[in-house]
């Protein structure tokens, strides 16, 4: 896959598959990954928070990526999560994911400990000079407690041009346009959350890195096209339908309500999550059953 990648379109935050025993599944792994193919996703972003690298060890982390690039085999490009609290953790994660044949790197902004802006530019300048791919910041705040302000990311962009696209999980709409005012009209900035998938581009976001995708994949598609082409009235009829769907997948812990949808689809053989994360509650299931039969036949 060539290095200049397009961003723009939906890209699949993958659940990682686990079989009855907690191990990872790889062979459910490459249902779940031609699926993905089979049905026109832009690009998959294997272990990512959904792919719930938490309890991944590194082997098992690498490995999936690995798995993935195979899978794909140059047909849609991937992009390995490879972030960390630990620059020096984060550095050679990205490396090993740029040796694994991974087309670019997502890199989250250092959870818990804190780091300030300054803290932030070199933490990300460390990982921008151990790499050429591409690299996708994540500023998630939500899980992180700590926000990439405008002009850091600008900062990096201007130093660090293949630090290039913003994976952008605020829920703030203003936060676009904040970002393009900062980077300019070539920086690429996605929605992180499904939900917000349609404000995010009408304000010049270019797609979504969405968890619902793994699942549902030829509305999101739909979607975007239909903003990105003005058609708004057609665009809030379906993001309309969606919506329900959307909120019931975070009832629970990501990418716990998810997996029960791939398992439907007969994509993965278990649900299984790791601890911390447990089972899906009896309340969230019914409304997940509800939303679901919404939006399956779309």
């Amino acid at each position: 896959m060539a290095e200049n990648i397009d961003f723009s379109g939906v890209h699949t935050a993958l659940a990682t598959p686990f079989d009855k025993d907690g191990e990872v599944s790889y062979g459910c792994l490459e249902r779940l990954v031609n699926f993905q193919i089979s049905e026109g996703i832009n690009g998959i972003v294997p272990v990512g928070t959904t792919g719930e690298t938490p309890t991944l060890s590194t082997g098992e982390h690498l490995s999936v990526v690995k798995r993935t690039v195979e899978i794909a085999d140059g047909r849609i490009p991937i992009i390995a999560g490879a972030g960390s609290n630990s620059t020096r953790e984060a550095v050679n994660l990205t490396k090993e994911a740029a040796a694994a044949g991974a087309d670019a790197i997502l890199q989250v902004t250092p959870y818990y400990n804190k780091p300030n802006q300054e803290g932030l530019f070199l933490h990300f300048s460390a990982i921008a000079e151990a790499t050429n791919k591409p690299i996708v910041l994540y500023s998630i705040p939500s899980r992180c407690m700590i926000q990439l302000d405008p002009d850091t990311v600008a900062r990096l962009y201007e130093k660090y041009p293949h630090v290039c696209v913003i994976k952008e999980s605020s829920g703030k709409p203003e936060r676009v346009e904040a970002l393009r005012a900062a980077c300019g009209d070539a920086f690429t900035i996605l929605s992180g959350d499904d939900s917000m998938t349609l404000q995010f581009i009408e304000r010049s976001a270019s797609g979504v890195i969405s968890v619902a995708s793994n699942a549902l994949i030829r509305p999101l598609l739909q979607l975007v096209k239909l903003t990105e082409q003005g058609e708004r009235a057609a665009s809030m009829e379906l993001d309309k339908k969606l919506q329900h769907f959307f909120e019931a997948l975070f009832l629970d812990p990501n990418p716990v309500p998810i997996k029960h949808v791939l398992v439907w689809k007969q994509l993965i053989e278990s649900p299984r999550a790791r601890l911390p994360l447990t089972k899906i509650t009896d309340s969230t299931l019914r409304e997940l059953e509800a939303a679901w039969e919404e939006v399956k036949d779309l």
